[in-house]
């Protein structure tokens, strides 16, 4: 089975500003594809490129296998972080407009359900809170029955029982076959969403993977940290490597847990006030970039 979509030698200059290096990437079909990197890495322009918003200064874009044409338009949809609605709409007047821009619309009761906006389809476009308006961009994106949906933040502004909410739309649209293209600020909903992730930082891709590859190949060890006055003997008399954070933690860094315990607990160390801390995204985010995604 062909990528449903191919980035080949993308490249992107304004004046004298490369923002994008040439990347090329691959997305499978019916996955969630993650693609995250710091403020500047270059992911927006990339998504903008590939929603045939902006034009590439060079490079190739392939979708399900040819090059795009007007009807990529009517396979798409895209939930942008920031759009203006018309003021004087309603929620469900603002769906039925958009639905009549394409041939093949999704029903709107159908819309309306999945995205959990049956309460407020009376209500205005300028009455809606941040999470309100946010699964209005969601659903508007889906109004199309996209075979390829790009999301952009998708969570900003949700509580985090409508976070949960959007994390289930997406595992249904993904077991419908869908595709789907995250951008995001939450290493736990990347985690969480998505199949494979590619990780931008200045207009180049510097790793990729599934989560599970990303963090094997560059989350490093798992961490003990365990409070010093548990530790009556010097550290060069533990068994296993330690550092001293401050005045009162160490931390034991090992690539098996229980063995580290283990270890701890043969030589009659107390584990009471004890943290682990195993390696996740964000932690290869940082290791990979050197900044926190919020920076």
């Amino acid at each position: 089975m062909h990528p449903i979509l191919e980035v080949i030698h993308l490249r992107k200059h304004f004046s004298t500003v490369e923002a994008v290096r040439g990347i090329s990437f691959s997305v499978r079909p019916g996955i969630c594809f993650g693609l995250l990197g710091p403020n500047g890495a270059g992911k927006t322009t990339t998504l903008e490129i590939i929603e045939d918003i902006l034009k590439p200064t060079s490079g190739e874009i392939f979708f399900d296998g040819s090059p795009r044409t007007n009807a990529f338009r009517e396979d798409v949809g895209i939930q942008f972080q920031h759009t203006s609605l018309l003021n004087f709409l309603s929620v469900e007047e603002t769906l039925a407009t958009f639905a009549r821009l394409y041939h093949r619309p999704a029903g709107l009761e159908e819309i309306i359900e999945r995205c959990d906006l049956s309460e407020i389809r009376k209500r205005r476009n300028d009455r809606l809170s941040g999470g309100q308006t946010q699964r209005l961009m969601l659903a508007l994106a889906l109004v199309n029955r996209p075979r390829l949906v790009f999301l952009d933040e998708p969570s900003t502004g949700l509580d985090p029982q409508s976070r949960r909410n959007l994390w289930k739309i997406v595992l249904e649209l993904k077991s419908e076959g869908r595709t789907l293209i995250l951008t995001t600020h939450s290493m736990e909903e990347a985690e969480y969403l998505c199949d494979e992730i590619a990780i931008m930082d200045q207009g180049t891709i510097i790793a990729s993977g599934s989560p599970a590859e990303l963090i094997k190949r560059h989350g490093g060890l798992n961490s003990i940290l365990l409070p010093c006055a548990n530790c009556s003997c010097p550290l060069e008399a533990l068994p296993l490597a330690a550092e001293k954070l401050d005045d009162d933690t160490l931390v034991i860094h090992v690539e098996e847990i229980h063995q580290g315990l283990n270890a701890l607990m043969e030589c009659g160390i107390d584990l009471q006030g004890i943290s682990i801390h195993s390696p996740n995204l964000e932690d290869v985010f940082l290791h990979l970039t050197g900044k926190r995604l919020r920076e």
